[in-house]
């Protein structure tokens, strides 16, 4: 199995690791968790991070078997093409292209409002330029470049939540003393105040739906693939320990957070994490978690900033899209995918400042709605790659790695996925999604067959036809 020639296979087994960790852990964690305790009680937010990581799971399994059998830096956009149909790849690619592209410009826009807190004379727009400046260099130099500032980024956040589980933990339980010398609670905040799951199992819903898209960026790993030393090896490894490590880390991190204050005042705080930190009496807390979470909000707009430009490029290569997005720097980076992708992200963070209440709000519905629609199409795309391998007279032993229970795990988690889209139908504050993403599916839809199909024939004649066979 190989992947394009010209892209240089330079990502280790650590780097591999921390991406798709890093792209989890940002300020959904950070930030709306205390949402999520607030909206659906302890036992319910629990609940519901252990839904999403069910889902992530069962999606990463499906991913794992197509990354190792067929490891390409277009990943789902690829997979989409090669096994459910050209038009399928170019949706979902332009779905991906668009959700990390308004992502990058987001996350510079979070990161300006944060640095106000040390900078509070200085006008948000510079501290959007440099960063920007800071992230295009980094990806630019090379994918080594990229991934090993990513790896510092993640450690910085796994380190921070370690250690908040470790230190809000002996305070839940007595083992170490809260400021003011309040006594520890123990599991009175699970026992008390309406239990576990105070407003019902509705509640739990409404932030499923917020809580699956904070596990988006674990598919990450398989754009990382298509750069990776040996994607036999390190993609499986990445995909296992990655998933129960952020179990672990959400479901703990989220049930010491539960233990340490009332589900009525989670949702009243800015950052949960600070008013932790703050009652254990660590010195500049606030200051200590605000670097925490820019670091995240940057390693978000890094992996974002990756896997919107390899997308770009990807299709490029199969015709889709100009030839001119196909080029590559000395140093392998798709230059052109990158300025593109920098630029729409620089586009969309102007429209958050200028436009917020319409062109902004439509593209960051689109791009929440593509987000869960890349994973259904991983799912699918695996089912119908197992089937076309074994029709086609493979052997499922010769599968370096293997979706287990198949056909059970990919139609789980493509129900498990269409569920959470057809959900947000039933959620006021999330309609949107729908209202944005499907006319813009059946635009790209009808674009390709009027216009983008002439092109790929004339472009790229074999380009889908020669992809190498599972």
């Amino acid at each position: 199995m190989h992947s394009t020639p010209e892209l240089k296979r330079e990502l280790k087994s650590r780097h591999l690791f921390m991406i798709a960790l890093g792209g989890v852990i940002g300020t959904g964690l950070f930030l709306g968790s205390g949402y999520t305790i607030h909206e659906a009680g302890p036992g319910g937010a629990i609940v519901a991070y252990l839904f999403g990581g069910l889902v992530m799971y069962l999606t990463m399994l499906c991913l794992g078997e197509l990354a190792v059998s067929f490891p390409d830096a277009g990943s789902y956009q690829t997979y989409a093409t090669k096994y459910i149909s050209p038009s399928a790849g170019y949706v979902i690619g332009w779905l991906s292209w668009l959700n990390w592209s308004v992502t990058v410009g987001l996350e510079l826009l979070t990161v300006s409002i944060l640095m106000k807190r040390w900078f509070p004379d200085v006008p948000s727009w510079i501290w959007c330029v440099v960063f920007a400046v800071i992230l295009f260099s980094i990806n630019a130099l090379s994918s080594r470049s990229f991934a090993e500032v990513e790896f510092w980024f993640s450690s910085i956040k796994v380190i921070t939540i370690i250690a908040f589980i470790i230190l809000g933990g002996a305070a839940m339980f007595g083992l170490l003393e809260m400021k003011g010398g309040k006594p520890a609670p123990m599991f009175s905040n699970f026992t008390d105040h309406g239990g576990l799951f105070p407003n019902g199992f509705a509640a739990i819903l409404v932030t499923m739906i917020g809580v699956n898209f904070s596990f988006q960026g674990t598919e990450l790993v398989g754009v990382a693939a298509g750069e990776s030393e040996n994607p036999e090896k390190t993609v499986p490894k990445a995909i296992n320990n990655t998933v129960w490590r952020i179990l672990i880390f959400f479901v703990l991190a989220i049930f010491v957070l539960a233990g340490l204050f009332p589900w009525e005042k989670a949702g009243l705080v800015e950052s949960p994490f600070v008013v932790v930190f703050d009652s254990i009496g660590i010195p500049y807390a606030a200051d200590i978690v605000n670097f925490v979470i820019i670091t995240a909000v940057l390693s978000v707009a890094n992996s974002g900033l990756y896997a919107t430009s390899r997308v770009l490029w990807s299709m490029s290569r199969q015709g889709m899209v100009s030839p001119l997005f196909g080029k590559l720097s000395k140093n392998g980076v798709p230059i052109n995918a990158l300025i593109a992708s920098m630029l729409i992200g620089c586009l969309s963070l102007l429209c958050g400042i200028y436009a917020e209440d319409t062109v902004y709000l439509w593209l960051l519905s689109i791009a929440g709605f593509g987000a869960v629609t890349v994973w259904a199409s991983i799912a699918l795309s695996n089912y119908l790659a197992r089937k076309e391998f074994l029709k086609q007279g493979g052997n499922v032993n010769d599968l370096k790695y293997k979706t287990p229970l198949y056909p059970f795990v990919p139609l789980l988690a493509l129900t498990l996925n269409v569920v959470v889209i057809i959900s947000l139908a039933f959620i006021p504050d999330q309609r949107m999604a729908l209202y944005c993403g499907i006319p813009f599916m059946i635009a790209c839809y009808i674009y390709y067959h009027l216009v983008a199909k002439h092109r790929t024939a004339q472009q790229s004649p074999t380009a889908v036809t020669n992809m190498e066979k599972m």
